[in-house]
Formats: C-alpha cells, sequence, structure tokens
C-alpha cells in the first residue's frame, strides 16, 4: 500500500523546521531547536494564509517580521536567512492548489513586507529600550545606552550587509538612503546618488508600465510592483535589473515612502542573448540556421494582404568533391567565403540570408514587389560565386543551383515553400546546374509524386504489387512464336497500373531494382516453365523468355549464382532464356563488367543488346561483347510506316543486319506496328520482330492462346 499523501498542517510543518534549522544558528536564544521551531510555527502558519488568501495583506508580512524580532532573531544573517526560506519553500510547501505565477509575486510582496516589519520591530524595540532606561534610574542608563547602540548596529548591518541593491525615496522621489550593493551596481556614491530624483532614471527599453506603475505606487493605488528595468551607468554601460518596489506606509497607514530592492541581471541577460544567437544561429558561418529561418519564413507567409515573398534555395554544384579531395577543413573555409558573399547580396530591407546546412543556403526576400527582387536577388548570388574563391593556396571555382519559389503571403505553410523550393533546385541541377530555376506547380506535383513512389516502392514488392505482362516475339520467316519478352507492371493502390518508366528508375536509384530484377526473372522463368508444360514439351517448339536487366544488376556479385538457381529450380536449360541489356550500359565496359555476361553466354543463356542503335556504340566493339541478338530500336522501323520507305532508313538497316549475321548475331527489330513494316523488315533480312501488329503486352494466357493458334493454324 502506498502512504497517504502529506495533509496542509504536515507541509506546515515541513517548512517550519527548514526554516528553524536555518536561522537557529544565528539566533541569540537559550531555547532548543525543537522548542524554537514551535515559536516559529505560528508565524509560519500566518505567512501560509497570507500566501493564500483572496486579496494581500501586508501587515502578515509586517507581523512575521516583527515576529522574527520577539524570537531574539536580530542578527543581519537571520533575516537574510528567513528570507530565503520564504522564497525557496514557502510557495513549495505552503502554496498547493493555486497559479504558481501569482504565488510567487504574493511570496516576493511578503518578503518586503517582512523586512519592513522587521526594520520597524527593531526600531520599535530601540524605542522601548529607551523607555526602559528612562523608567529604570540613572544607575542602568550605560546598559540602556549600549543596548542601543547594538540594535542600531544590526540595523544597519542587515541594511549594508544585503546581497542586494536597496534604496530609500520619499513619495515626491528624493533619494533618502541607498546601501552599499547599489552603489556598486551604479558605480556611483551615495552622493551621487541622491542628488537625482527617481523620475529621472528613465531607459529607452523601459517597458510600457513602469512608470505608470510608478505613479499608481506613491499614490498610495499599489502596494508594490515588480518588473525588469534596465538603467544606465555613468559610463554608458547598461545595468539590467529585476526590480521590486514596495509602498511604505506610517502608522496611520498613510503613503510615507518607496523601498526599491534591486538584483543585478545583466551577466545572466548577457548570457541569455548569447544563447538565444547560439541557438538561432550556425555556428560555422554566423549566419542564421534553420529554426531562425523558419519563424522569418513563417513570419513573411502570415504578412497582410498585399504582402509577398520570394524564396532563393541554393546548393553548391560539387561541394562533395572539395570536402574528399581537400578534406572538411577546406569545406569548411569555402562554406564561410559562400556566406560571406551571400551576406552581401542579402542587404535591403526585408531581405536574410540563412544556412539549412550541409551546403544548402537560403534567401529569402519580402515586400509588395517580389515578383522582381526575388530574380534580381537570385541574379545577384550567382554573380557573387563567379569569382574562385581561394582555400589553401588552391582557386577553386563555385558554382551553385538555385530553386526559386515566389508567391503572395498566407496561400502556403513554409514546409510547403521551402519543398518547393528544394525540389525545383534539384530540376535546376539535373539541368546541369550553375542556373536558377523558377518553381513549377505542376513539376512541383511530379516530383512529390515520384516521392511517394519512392517511398512506397520498398514495402510494394512485399505487398505483392508488381505482375508481369508479356510480349510475343514472332519469326518474321514463317510468322511463328518463338518466346515472348517479360514487362514488368506495378498496381499502384492510388495510381492504378503504372509502366516500368514511372518506376525503374525509382528502383534503381533506390537499389530495389536487385530484388524486383530477381523476382522478374524468377516469376518470368517459371512462366516458361508453364508454357512448355502446356505445350507437351516440344510439340510446338520452344519458347524463350526475354528479361530486361538494368545495370545496377549487371554489377551485382550474385548474379550469376542467381540465374543459375533460378534455372534449376524451375527445370529449364540456359537456352531457355535471354537477357536484355542496353546498349548505353554496355558502352565502354570493361571485363570486369562483361565477365558475369560472359559465364552466363557460355552456359547457353543468350545474351541480346537491347534499344541498338541509340547509344552511338562503335559497330567493331560488337565483337567483343558476348551478345548473341541484336534489337534494334523502335527508332529504325517508324518511317518504315509510311510508303515508300525512306531508302536511307532501308539502307541503314539493311548495313546492321548484314553486319549483324556476318557476326553471328540474330536480329529483332521492336516497334513494328503494320503489315507493311513487317514484309519490309522481313525482305531485309531481320529475323524476329515484337510490336503491336502481333500483340500488346498482356497476361501470359494470351501467349499461350497466339502459340497454340499459330501451331495449329
Amino acid at each position: 500500500m502506498s502512504a497517504e499523501p502529506d495533509g496542509p498542517e504536515d507541509r506546515l510543518r515541513r517548512f517550519a523546521t527548514i526554516w528553524s534549522r536555518a536561522v537557529f544558528p544565528v539566533t541569540s536564544t537559550s531555547s532548543t531547536r525543537p522548542e524554537f521551531e514551535e515559536r516559529l510555527l505560528p508565524v509560519a502558519r500566518l505567512l501560509s494564509e497570507a500566501l493564500r488568501a483572496r486579496s494581500f495583506d501586508a501587515d502578515a508580512g509586517r507581523t512575521a517580521g516583527a515576529a522574527l524580532v520577539e524570537a531574539h532573531c536580530t542578527d543581519p544573517e537571520a533575516l537574510s536567512r528567513t528570507l530565503d526560506c520564504v522564497d525557496a519553500y514557502l510557495v513549495l510547501y505552503c502554496g498547493e492548489g493555486g497559479d504558481r505565477e501569482d504565488l510567487r509575486a504574493r511570496s516576493a510582496r511578503l518578503q518586503h513586507a517582512m523586512a519592513a516589519g522587521f526594520a520597524q520591530a527593531l526600531r520599535e524595540r530601540t524605542l522601548a529600550e529607551q523607555e526602559a532606561v528612562a523608567r529604570a534610574a540613572l544607575e542602568a542608563q550605560g546598559v540602556v545606552a549600549q543596548a542601543l547602540h547594538a540594535t542600531e548596529a544590526r540595523f544597519r548591518a542587515v541594511f549594508e550587509g544585503a546581497a542586494i541593491g536597496i534604496g530609500i525615496a520619499d513619495l515626491e522621489g528624493n533619494i533618502l538612503q541607498v546601501n552599499g550593493a547599489l552603489r556598486r551596481m551604479f558605480g556611483l556614491s551615495e552622493q551621487a546618488l541622491r542628488s537625482r530624483k527617481v523620475q529621472e532614471w528613465v531607459h529607452p527599453d523601459d517597458a510600457p508600465q513602469t512608470w505608470r506603475l510608478y505613479d499608481e505606487l506613491v499614490s498610495g493605488e499599489r502596494e508594490h510592483y515588480h518588473l525588469e528595468k534596465a538603467f544606465y551607468r555613468p559610463d554608458g554601460t547598461v545595468l539590467w535589473t529585476n526590480l521590486t518596489v514596495s509602498l511604505l506606509r506610517d502608522a496611520d497607514g498613510d503613503p510615507q515612502y518607496q523601498l526599491a530592492l534591486m538584483e543585478d541581471t545583466t551577466e545572466r541577460r548577457l548570457l541569455n542573448l548569447r544563447l538565444r544567437y547560439e541557438a538561432t544561429h550556425d555556428a560555422l558561418t554566423g549566419l542564421p540556421n534553420r529554426a531562425f529561418f523558419f519563424e522569418r519564413l513563417e513570419k513573411a507567409l502570415g504578412a497582410g494582404e498585399g504582402q509577398r515573398f520570394g524564396l532563393c534555395y541554393l546548393d553548391l554544384d560539387g561541394f562533395k568533391t572539395v570536402n574528399d579531395s581537400l578534406g572538411h577543413a577546406a569545406g569548411d573555409r569555402l562554406l564561410v567565403e559562400v556566406a560571406d558573399r551571400l551576406q552581401a547580396c542579402a542587404t535591403a530591407s526585408g531581405e536574410m540570408v540563412a544556412r539549412l546546412g550541409g551546403d544548402e543556403f537560403v534567401a529569402l526576400t519580402t515586400g509588395p514587389d517580389t515578383e522582381r527582387t526575388v530574380d534580381e536577388l537570385a541574379a545577384r548570388i550567382m554573380n557573387a560565386l563567379l569569382a574562385p574563391i581561394s582555400v589553401d593556396g588552391r582557386e577553386l571555382t563555385v558554382r551553385g543551383s538555385i530553386g526559386v519559389v515566389e508567391g503572395p503571403a498566407g496561400e502556403r505553410s513554409a514546409a510547403e515553400v521551402l519543398r518547393s523550393a528544394d525540389i525545383t533546385m534539384y530540376r535546376a541541377k539535373s539541368a546541369g546546374g550553375n542556373r536558377f530555376e523558377l518553381a513549377d506547380p505542376e513539376a512541383d506535383a511530379r516530383a512529390i509524386t515520384r516521392h511517394g513512389l519512392t517511398t512506397a516502392l520498398p514495402t510494394a514488392l512485399d505487398r505483392g504489387e508488381f505482375f508481369i505482362e508479356y510480349q510475343p516475339l514472332v519469326h518474321l520467316g514463317d510468322g511463328s512464336v518463338r518466346g515472348a519478352e517479360a514487362l514488368v507492371r506495378w498496381l499502384h493502390p492510388q495510381h492504378g497500373v503504372l509502366s516500368p518508366d514511372r518506376f525503374i528508375p525509382l528502383a534503381e536509384h533506390t537499389g530495389l531494382i536487385v530484388p524486383l530484377g530477381r523476382w522478374v526473372l524468377e516469376q518470368s522463368v517459371r512462366q516458361a516453365r508453364e508454357w512448355r508444360d502446356r505445350h507437351g514439351g516440344e510439340a510446338l517448339g520452344p519458347l524463350r523468355i526475354n528479361v530486361n536487366l538494368s545495370p545496377c544488376q549487371l554489377t551485382h556479385p550474385g548474379l550469376v549464382q542467381d540465374t543459375v538457381e533460378i534455372l534449376e529450380r524451375a527445370g529449364m536449360t540456359p537456352d531457355a532464356l535471354c537477357l536484355e541489356v542496353t546498349e548505353s550500359a554496355l558502352i565502354g565496359a570493361d571485363d570486369d563488367l562483361l565477365k558475369p555476361l560472359r559465364r552466363l553466354a557460355e552456359m547457353g543463356v543468350d545474351i541480346a543488346l537491347d534499344d541498338f542503335g541509340t547509344g552511338y556504340s562503335n559497330l567493331a566493339n560488337l565483337r567483343r561483347l558476348p551478345v548473341s541478338v541484336l534489337k534494334l530500336d523502335r527508332s529504325f522501323t517508324q518511317s518504315m510506316q509510311r510508303f515508300p520507305a525512306d531508302p536511307v532508313d532501308l539502307k541503314i538497316v539493311e548495313g546492321i543486319v548484314s553486319l549483324a549475321h556476318s557476326l553471328d548475331l540474330a536480329v529483332t527489330v521492336e516497334g513494328v506496328e503494320t503489315g507493311a513494316q513487317a514484309e519490309q523488315l522481313r525482305v531485309l533480312g531481320c529475323d524476329t520482330a515484337q510490336g503491336w501488329y502481333y500483340a500488346r503486352p498482356g497476361p501470359p494466357e494470351r501467349l499461350h492462346e497466339l502459340a497454340l493458334a499459330d501451331a495449329t493454324g
């Protein structure tokens, strides 16, 4: 079972215990510490009730201060320790259920009242002692004088020994007394301080309510006020203080004096400003950082009607090369110089430059005419990067790509604006870099879609969202179906069926092309086995399956082993498979890249050079490539749709076919759409063809039907 929570009386007792332990060592009393605690307990209860009372009663604080004197707590240290305890523990133990901010303010007021009550009690005690002297007889005069002196000395010690500045002034603002702490804070003598009135201590950073609160206090409408206030020192520096001013009344309750308590917060304020600066500025370049920039951007986007914004998102071209070749220290010096140049580009009102991180910077301009100024700002930035930057004795040429977004305030969020600028910047980089591009909503939408597809790709294969369609390969001589090309599709939950050109580049970029390609190969070989079984072995002739390989798959070390295992599991011989590799992937290929293709070709797998004629390869290099099939790009067949066909195109195709056959290579043509094309290609000597003239890509059952119709027709 858990212990019952402490009640109010228990918490009050804890506060009294802490108070007595703090004050007892500096108290002149014959009581024991527990006895002293019992004497303080009613005073603690009085403070607790005053803290939680509906309206504030300064008399409770003054009574508590006087009670300290009655309990012989007249040492200056006793008052100091008492105020420390009240400040630290009164709200903690006696303020349950109230508003903390209000309770802290009330606690401060109680402390001031206690100090006033303590001082008044000391004075009254002095008067009482003087009366006792008068009643005592002349023989006691020396003893009373000594006690009076001790009392005054103790009061003066409290006033002068306080760590905070204390000043007393009349209601007209004439400064009557100041203690040493206050003199040291201002760096002035007591005479210099007393020569100035309270109303003269005006500072430009005074809060609007500062002097209104002062007027209310000296007129008796307010008992105290607390605020942060700045003062000028004689040397022109600024003194920041936590200032508490309390009204002191006479015995009849009429306003008589004002008491000011000042805590020097200058160092704390400077530290806070420094921490704020470090939290909002980049440590390397000194520019505003991402957090600060977002604050400014959100403020600009929330501006009133008629206001616009313009944003330039800069990414340095080739910065990684600098880090990799010269080291990160050189890269940092380069960034500092770039930051200085950018800072010089954005000096007009409403302009700022920030570093988002790495080599990414942003420049913001605001106002009613940003359609013009943002273009000028982007041009200034590009010009600023033209001059080489000297780093470690090397002259480095710096270039950048900039995405520019401009528009009216209030229509988009900061995240949307920055995303659009980022997308546009990458569009500029993809176009060659060293330029700036304007944001295009349609291009943004396409990029966002690409990002969504990229994010969905890793789990799409596990969810079974991919499927394969097959397009038949037809022999031009007899019109028989010799096989099919496997074409992967993505059945996306939101976008429907996506063709390979929509997601294969994304899969290559993310590395998913390797497991996806393995899955396509496995499914296609298994489908070839089903065709063979349904055709009754070799009765209808072998049906070869063509599967595309991406450049990423060519460099994957498991390509050969995966292919062999897939064929063996399906019970298919290598000659049932043809792997298609684009011509561009093999341009300039070295022996290491060609080695896995050679191994597969030696096993009996056909290798087809896909999209032949688009990569500008040297025809003489065909002899060193392990290919057995050339697939002519559809661009060679487009002119054959017209009659008569372009004789130049015919000669080119005839020459390629002749060269291929002389190298023992078969020729397949893509994009055949008419019978005239098919006939012309047959006359030119092409071996096989595929295209919509024969069939569009479709499910495996359609190929089976075509092959069966061809065998029985």
